[in-house]
């Protein structure tokens, strides 16, 4: 399901992860040196936040297999929001958001793949991400 016309809690970039996935927690830690503005903010999934969000796009809520992004007015789901999120990034990074202009079945297709098999291939954590004292401002949750 694509959550493409939700409504944000709040404006500005936000990816709304995986908070006890490795894979997940790694694309947070490699986002934020490369996020050229600084803007893109993070809210776990497991969160109260997280699960509203998940709640009014119309998503099950215990099934976190995806990815969000709020770009703009926009909730975006699986390889349409991480190619989107590429484009708040530094380059060379930016130029990954280039691979929008494959087809969505077939982007979505590779991301199901890997999300099917993260925990597998990547480990899980007992807990969510603590953001450090620096970085609190950009975690919502």
């Amino acid at each position: 399901m694509h959550a493409e016309e939700s409504r944000p809690d709040r404006p500005g970039p936000t990816v709304y992860f995986d908070g006890v996935c490795n894979l997940c927690n790694g694309l947070v830690t490699f986002v934020i040196p490369r996020d050229r503005l600084g803007t893109i903010r993070f809210v776990s999934l497991q969160s109260e936040l997280g699960q509203r969000t998940l709640e009014q796009a119309g998503m099950d809520n215990r099934n976190l297999e995806t990815i969000l992004f709020r770009d703009q007015d926009r909730l975006l789901t699986k390889s349409t929001a991480v190619l989107r999120m590429l484009r708040y990034l530094k380059k060379p990074w930016s130029f990954g958001a280039v691979l929008l202009i494959l087809p969505r079945p077939i982007r979505d297709w590779c991301y199901d793949f890997v999300a099917a098999r993260r925990y597998r291939w990547f480990g899980r954590r007992d807990s969510c991400l603590m953001p450090t004292p620096e970085l609190r401002d950009r975690f919502l949750s």
